[in-house]
């Protein structure tokens, strides 16, 4: 007969199931949005944070940071970061004026990595806000290269959904990694992210 797993064993291993779907997803919605061609929208902002290793990280951070917090950053963090990237995503749309784009996108690796090596847990209101500012920075990048025939709202979807999923896939890593060895190996992973944001940073 099957091996029926315990509550306590399922519960521990849901954090990498959760990671495990969500990564699974990701495939399946970009490919069932690919007939809506160009003039779509929702296919180019779905790629958009999943086609650049910066922003990557940035997000998969969000989601890192907020389960090492605990409480209600695990869920807050994660849901504030994208609310406010559509905020700078119509920045970047409008062609408002936004200087140091880059350097704030590679900034957000450096102090995310280092926030989660360093088992940083401020207040939560100064963790929305620490996100917040990076948020703009990456939405504003995400809003400026709005290819030119695709629509502003299922674009913005598309980084919303892609966003979300990547921060679910920090969560889920995050969660699973707190519980072997006191979360060294978030700490760990939060010190290689931040000396990739270095190399973004300089590059």
């Amino acid at each position: 007969m099957p091996r029926i797993l315990s509550r306590s064993r399922l519960h521990s291993r849901l954090p990498v199931l959760v990671a495990a779907a969500a990564l699974a997803a990701m495939p399946g919605l970009a490919e069932a949005h690919i007939l809506t061609g160009e003039a779509g929208g929702f296919l180019h902002g779905f790629e958009h944070p999943l086609s650049g290793l910066d922003h990557l990280l940035a997000m998969f951070c969000v989601g890192l940071w907020g389960a090492q917090m605990g409480g209600r950053a695990v869920w807050s963090l994660p849901i504030a970061f994208p609310l406010i990237m559509v905020v700078g995503g119509i920045m970047g749309i409008a062609g408002l004026p936004l200087p140091g784009v880059e350097s704030g996108i590679a900034l957000s690796i450096v102090v995310l990595g280092a926030a989660i090596a360093l088992v940083w847990r401020p207040p939560e209101i100064l963790a929305l806000l620490v996100i917040g500012v990076f948020a703009v920075f990456h939405g504003y990048a995400h809003g400026a290269e709005l290819p030119g025939a695709a629509d502003p709202a299922d674009y913005a979807i598309g980084f919303v959904v892609a966003t979300g999923l990547i921060h679910l896939a920090g969560i889920a890593v995050g969660l699973a990694f707190q519980r072997w060895r006191e979360g060294n190996l978030s700490r760990a992973l939060g010190g290689l992210i931040g000396l990739g944001g270095l190399y973004f940073l300089v590059a």
